[in-house]
């Protein structure tokens, strides 16, 4: 199963509905980073994606985007092939 890394917050809503969608996928881990409770996180999210808004999620490493790409991702039938690598 592929790693997954998202940057989170606590009450984000779109970041739970992300995790929901992973999880459908047999996804039993995700490397969380809270941008909420770890000073710098933030920064470091902005720089490493250049977005502002959570969740942005990497999957082996490579940047899917927020929960809209993530979805959209999974529509196309391309979620399962990259998680299953």
């Amino acid at each position: 199963m592929a790693h997954v890394v998202m940057y989170s917050t606590m009450v984000c809503p779109y970041c739970q509905m992300a995790e929901r969608l992973l999880r459908s996928k047999g996804v039993e881990t995700i490397e969380k980073i809270m941008i909420d409770r770890e000073p710098g996180k933030r920064e470091e999210m902005m720089s490493r994606t250049g977005r502002r808004t959570v969740p942005q999620i990497y999957i082996d490493g490579r940047h899917v985007g927020g929960f809209d790409e993530l979805s959209a991702l999974d529509r196309q039938g391309g979620l399962a092939p990259l998680l299953a690598a």
